[in-house]
C-alpha cells in the first residue's frame, strides 16, 4: 500500500505538496518522491527506510517552484517517474499492485519498449504504468487501455501542462478523493490530509473514474463504474484513524469493530482490579 498527493493551485504549490505528501508517511517505508511543474520539471526522489520524509524533503521544497505538483509514499517503488512521450513530458505516480507484470513486461518489451529504472532487481511498477499509458491513443485512452490490461489494481496521479490527471482503478480497490480550498484543488488517497490543509471534500472518485483537475476545478474524463472492491484493511489496519473511504470514517469503524468483538466476548470475566491496578 502506497499514498499519493496532488495539488494545482493558484500560486505556488510546493509547501501544500510537502505537507500533503508527508499526512501520508504511514502507508509507505520504502521511497517518497514529490514532482513540481513550474517553468519546467522538478522531480526528488528519497529513500526514507531509515528518515523521516519531513527531514528528507524540507531543503528540497523550499527551492521548488511551480503551481502543479503531485507526490507518494511509497511502499516498493521509487516515484513518480518522468517520461517524454508521444503526448509530451509527463510525471506519475500509482498506487496498487500488479498480478501480470511479467507477461506486461514481455510484451512491451517484444515491442521494442525499454525500461530503465529498477527497483530491487525488478521493473518499477510505476514506469510499467507510464510504459502502458503512452501504447493508447491519447492519454486517458492510454489509462483506459492500461486498466484493461492490468490484473491486479492501479490508482494514479499524472502531472502535465494540463494538469494533475486522477484515475481510480477500475475495482475501487485504492482510493481517490478529491476536494478543494480558497486557491487550490487537490487530490489524495487520505482525506485526513485535507482536514490538516483546510480543504473540503467535494468527490469521491468511482471505480475507474478518471478526472483532470487544474487551478478552476475538476473535469470529468472518464465516469466510473458500478463495482466496487475497496480495500477494508483501509478501515481496519492502514488507514489513518481521522481519514474516511466513500464517506465512512476509519475510527468508527474501528470502534463498532471493537463492539461486535465485544459482543461475542460477553461471556468473559473481565479482571476489573487488575485494570484499575494498571491504571495511571
Amino acid at each position: 500500500m502506497s499514498g499519493v498527493f496532488g495539488v494545482v493551485s493558484r500560486d505556488d504549490c510546493a509547501e501544500i505538496l510537502f505537507y500533503g505528501v508527508d499526512y501520508h508517511s504511514h502507508l509507505g517505508t520504502e521511497y517518497a518522491g514529490i514532482a513540481v511543474l513550474g517553468e519546467d520539471f522538478v522531480r526528488q526522489i528519497h529513500n526514507i527506510s531509515q528518515s523521516q520524509f519531513k527531514s528528507k524533503f524540507y531543503n528540497d521544497y523550499k527551492r521548488i517552484k511551480g503551481n502543479k505538483g503531485i507526490g507518494v509514499i511509497s511502499a516498493f517503488d521509487e516515484q513518480p517517474i518522468y517520461l517524454n512521450s508521444k503526448f509530451g513530458p509527463f510525471c506519475i505516480v500509482t498506487n496498487g499492485f500488479l498480478e501480470n507484470t511479467k507477461e506486461l513486461v514481455d510484451d512491451l518489451l517484444k515491442n521494442g519498449i525499454s525500461f530503465s529504472e529498477v527497483t530491487k532487481g525488478r521493473i518499477n511498477t510505476t514506469e510499467l504504468v507510464a510504459k502502458l499509458i503512452t501504447q493508447g491513443d491519447n492519454l486517458i485512452d492510454g489509462i483506459e487501455k492500461t486498466f484493461d490490461s492490468i490484473e491486479g489494481s492501479c490508482s494514479l496521479l499524472l502531472l502535465n501542462s494540463d494538469g494533475v490527471y486522477a484515475a481510480r482503478d477500475r475495482f475501487g480497490y485504492t482510493p481517490l478523493v478529491v476536494g478543494r480550498s480558497k486557491d487550490a484543488w487537490s487530490v489524495t488517497s487520505e482525506t485526513s490530509a485535507f482536514i490538516n490543509l483546510d480543504f473540503e471534500i467535494m468527490k469521491y472518485l468511482e471505480p475507474g473514474e478518471i478526472v483532470l483537475i487544474t487551478e478552476n476545478g475538476m473535469i470529468e474524463k472518464r465516469h466510473g463504474g458500478k463495482i466496487n472492491q475497496i480495500c477494508a484493511f483501509l478501515w481496519i489496519y492502514t488507514g489513518f484513524p481521522a481519514s474516511s473511504y466513500e464517506g465512512i470514517n476509519v475510527e468508527t469503524v474501528r470502534e463498532k469493530c471493537g463492539r461486535c468483538l465485544a459482543r461475542q466476548d460477553k461471556d468473559i470475566e473481565i479482571d476489573i482490579e487488575g485494570v484499575k491496578k494498571l491504571s495511571f
